[in-house]
């Protein structure tokens, strides 16, 4: 009885507390660890800027790098199905999984084909939409294609050894909620919970002084996403859970359930929020979601993004999003700095998370489109496909045409439908408004060149003015 009543007060010591660990106590807890801590994981994670605060507190001054050390470890993180891919604002709790599947560890992604359909309260100011059944599952297609193209270009083109990589495990939480009664599921895991605790959640506050207020629904969240730590650890050993730090209240739902049904102890790492330059999440709701997936963004827009970065954000996004050692991030820091002009920083960040997100076969697309629209190569124009071509000029008319002996750059704009009928569209070729594959085409008689005005693929690419582009697919050459 006695070892019952400490153990309780425990519990409820830990849960009311809540103490969060700041980058700045997280610094001093490691200062005073063994050297060995100071070079291990959650050291370097916390070097690179990817902790943003861990629960309990304890976790990160002694138990949590011990366990680290141990031996490996299952380590998961959860992603509801709410679209069909994730979005830039989702990748770093994956690299932060990344990071620690290279280290040995084992890695989970669960997919909340179950918890989609309730929805998370975290971070919004309004109830998410219902999606149907069908809807979620297929979101959760798409995003588990996207995780495993993902994972598989890391170990390709990020890790040395991959044999030295721990386990990765995509699951769904529909597979253990499917079965469930309403009635079993409440009796058994409601009874674990705190109305006083589960009210003081962040998310939970900040919708309760909102003027919509918050559904049963949403305040339920918490249960599953704790229950779903909690069949993990049981299932698979799992004590560590990643988030971002709006998912912070979430994990500790499922430290107190795990507490309380098992009495061991289990641990919380977030990472930091993608926000814009304007402090805005990045992310669907706020409209300006940068997808994972290519049909959503394609790699040349996913490079950009990267590439049009603010010169404050760079260095962070080095550290946050790419692999390289921090030495080499200093490096390339101090060669932008030297010649802020060649934008080095810049382009080492877009080329490596590109290469992580999309392979070396998108990186290598992003830099043809972007040396075909931003520095006028005939190269790189040639060696684009016809995907390529429409991905990157996406609102330009495409046409599939015959192409007739003697056809001339006037037949072909006028065919394009890029100039206007009669003698206002022969005068803004003469007067050099019209370029044919990035050179101006001022004769409005010429006869269409192969190697010129039609490229070796068939195409030709007609500019009318800065911004009005025509895509001409020839065929029978």
């Amino acid at each position: 009885m006695a070892a019952s009543i400490a153990r309780s007060c425990r519990i409820v010591s830990t849960v009311k507390s809540y103490i969060l660990l700041t980058k700045s106590s997280y610094s001093r807890a490691l200062l005073h660890r063994s050297s060995s801590t100071k070079s291990g994981l959650l050291f370097s994670l916390h070097n690179r800027g990817l902790l943003k605060e861990s629960f309990p507190e304890y976790a990160a001054q002694s138990e949590l790098p011990d366990l680290l050390q141990s031996g490996p470890q299952t380590v998961y993180c959860g992603f509801d199905p709410t679209a069909d891919s994730l979005h830039a604002g989702n990748l770093l709790a994956i690299i932060a999984l990344m990071h620690f599947r290279a280290a040995g560890h084992e890695v989970i992604a669960v997919l909340g084909g179950a918890t989609a359909q309730i929805g998370d309260p975290s971070g919004r100011s309004a109830e998410r939409e219902r999606l149907s059944p069908a809807t979620v599952e297929q979101n959760a297609r798409g995003i588990m294609e996207s995780l495993h193209r993902i994972f598989t270009h890391h170990e390709l083109h990020f890790s040395p050894d991959p044999s030295r990589l721990g386990r990765l495990t995509v699951l769904n939480n529909r597979s253990w909620y499917k079965d469930w009664q309403v009635l079993d599921f409440f009796s058994e895991v409601g009874r674990c919970f705190r109305m006083g605790s589960m009210l003081s959640r962040h998310s939970v506050q900040s919708r309760l002084k909102s003027a919509e207020g918050m559904s049963f629904s949403e305040f339920s969240y918490q249960l599953f996403q704790a229950f779903d730590f909690y069949r993990l650890h049981q299932i698979h050993g799992c004590r560590i859970q990643i988030g971002g730090t709006d998912q912070l209240g979430n994990i500790m739902s499922g430290h107190e359930l795990i507490h309380r049904k098992t009495g061991e102890e289990v641990f919380g790492l977030t990472v930091p929020l993608v926000t814009t330059s304007m402090g805005d999440k990045l992310g669907k709701t706020a409209g300006n979601a940068v997808w994972l997936n290519p049909d959503k963004t394609s790699p040349f827009e996913f490079y950009q993004y990267f590439l049009r970065l603010p010169d404050s954000s760079v260095e962070a996004y080095l550290k946050f999003f790419t692999f390289l050692p921090l030495a080499e991030v200093e490096k390339v820091m101090e060669q932008q700095r030297h010649d802020p002009g060649k934008r080095t920083a810049h382009k080492r960040l877009a080329a490596e998370v590109t290469k992580l997100v999309h392979g070396k076969e998108g990186l290598e697309s992003a830099k043809r489109c972007t040396n075909a629209l931003y520095h006028s190569s005939l190269q790189a124009l040639e060696q684009m496909s016809d995907t390529e071509l429409q991905e990157l000029f996406r609102e330009a008319p495409f046409h599939e045409l015959f192409l007739d002996p003697g056809t001339t750059v006037l037949d072909a704009c006028r065919r394009a439908q890029a100039i206007p009928e009669g003698p206002r569209g022969y005068q803004m070729i003469q007067d050099g408004g019209v370029w044919i594959n990035h050179q101006r085409a001022a004769n409005p008689e010429q006869v269409l060149v192969l190697g010129q005005h039609i490229l070796s693929s068939g195409l030709s690419l007609i500019r009318v003015g800065k911004r009005n582009f025509y895509i001409l697919k020839w065929l029978s050459m």
